[in-house]
C-alpha cells in the first residue's frame, strides 16, 4: 500500500477512536495529546510521509486493536513500527 493510501487509513481508524489528526508545521516530532477533551495526534506536516506515519503507528499501537477491523496492509504497518 502506498504512504498515501497508509495515510487515509489511519484517517479512518482515527474516526473510530473518535481521535482527531491534526498536520501541523513546526519545530516538533509529534505524538498525541489531549485538549479540552478531544483526543488528538498531531503530526508534524514538514517531515516526510513515512516519518508521519511511523508517528501514527506508535500512537496507535498503544491503543487495543484487538477488536476492531483494520485492513491488513494498515495493522502490519502499525506491528511492525508501534
Amino acid at each position: 500500500m502506498k504512504p498515501g493510501q497508509l495515510f487515509e487509513q489511519f484517517e479512518k481508524l482515527a474516526e473510530k477512536f473518535e481521535l482527531r489528526i491534526i498536520q501541523g508545521k513546526g519545530d516538533f516530532y509529534g505524538g498525541s495529546c489531549i485538549i479540552k477533551q478531544d483526543k488528538i495526534i498531531v503530526v508534524n506536516k514538514m517531515m516526510p510521509i513515512e516519518q508521519r506515519l511511523r508517528v501514527l503507528a506508535q500512537e496507535f499501537s498503544s491503543l487495543n486493536l484487538n477488536s476492531i477491523y483494520i485492513v491488513p496492509a494498515l495493522r502490519d504497518f502499525i506491528n511492525e513500527n508501534g
